[in-house]
């Protein structure tokens, strides 16, 4: 098997285990108070499972990096939201949709047509220090924009979220490639260990901020992780480490097609998911000036002895009759 196949295998196991982190994510934050604090995530078994398929799906992420560039691997996590479908559709236990599998076709045809364009040799460049903390401080200045109060925190974390695993990505294959290297060059440098440390934290960031972009459903924030990663992972590649794009103009126009077409199926599964996280209440359910609650809160049932028929008001107590 040559390095592009094993790359896209690995990138497909790790894009299967990542979906799976997803759904238990999504699934963790719709079991939790919103103003449960990370500490209180660290005692719960749901977390550390989940903890433990991102570690997997990265894994097998660093490992397709050593063998395929970014612009190949990092749209190929796209997949993530093409199999967290039918798994979130099963935990829920539910049929996957028309507008599902329409989104899942779109997507998987854009991403082939990227995969035609995307460079098919093994990396080589690798980023030099101060380029390595030139992106590591412009990412931080996005992550505090974005997280900002203001309107939409879900999807701003979740754009948040995929800039820093994407960046954290790009940071990956610096380290795989410089230790992997057999030039001889110094095992252990400054360089190393900066960008050792910048990726345990972005890693760690975008866990966190997706997390918490979870809590608004599991659609509409994947499909914006699933977006902005390979966005932010391709323009450090292409920028800085020297990646093309193969087959001149037509490649170029075939990569566009490829990318609207992934983007549309990325919105339509966003909106199908959507739609079946937060269904609508029935009208009978609603008086007039009330809004759909977020969640439902089941209250302490009245005896059934003790309480009026219908219509009837409850009387007065005892020492409010005068």
């Amino acid at each position: 098997m040559n390095a592009t196949l094993l790359a896209v295998a690995l990138s497909l196991v790790s894009a299967g285990a990542y979906a799976a982190a997803a759904v238990a994510q999504s699934r963790l934050a719709g079991r939790t108070d919103p103003s449960t604090g990370v500490l209180r995530l660290l005692g719960r078994g749901a977390w550390w499972s989940a903890v433990g398929l991102n570690a997997g799906g990265a894994l097998l992420h660093v490992a397709a990096l050593n063998f395929g560039p970014l612009t190949l691997v990092q749209p190929l996590g796209a997949l993530t939201l093409v199999v967290a479908v039918p798994l979130g559709a099963r935990a829920a236990g539910r049929r996957v949709g028309r507008t599902e599998w329409r989104g899942t076709a779109l997507t998987l045809l854009g991403l082939g047509a990227l995969l035609l364009t995307a460079g098919g040799s093994a990396p080589h460049e690798t980023l030099s220090l101060p380029e390595a903390l030139g992106v590591g401080a412009a990412t931080m200045a996005v992550v505090a924009g974005l997280g900002r109060p203001g309107a939409r925190p879900g999807l701003r974390h979740a754009a948040a979220s995929g800039i820093t695993s994407g960046v954290a990505s790009a940071l990956t294959q610096t380290l795989t490639v410089a230790v992997t290297d057999h030039s001889g060059g110094p095992l252990f440098s400054w360089r190393l260990l900066t960008v050792a440390l910048l990726v345990s934290a972005f890693a760690m960031g975008g866990l966190l901020l997706s997390q918490t972009a979870y809590r608004g459903g599991l659609g509409a924030p994947l499909a914006v992780v699933t977006l902005a990663n390979p966005v932010a992972a391709a323009a450090i590649g292409l920028a800085l480490l020297g990646e093309r794009l193969q087959g001149g103009p037509v490649s170029l126009v075939l990569a566009l097609l490829g990318t609207a077409a992934a983007v549309r199926g990325v919105v339509l599964l966003s909106r199908a998911q959507a739609r079946n996280t937060h269904p609508a209440a029935p009208p009978e359910a609603l008086v007039p000036g009330d809004q759909v609650p977020s969640r439902v809160v089941i209250g302490s049932p009245r005896r059934a002895d003790t309480a009026p028929p219908a219509g009837v008001p409850e009387p007065l107590p005892a020492h409010a009759s005068g």
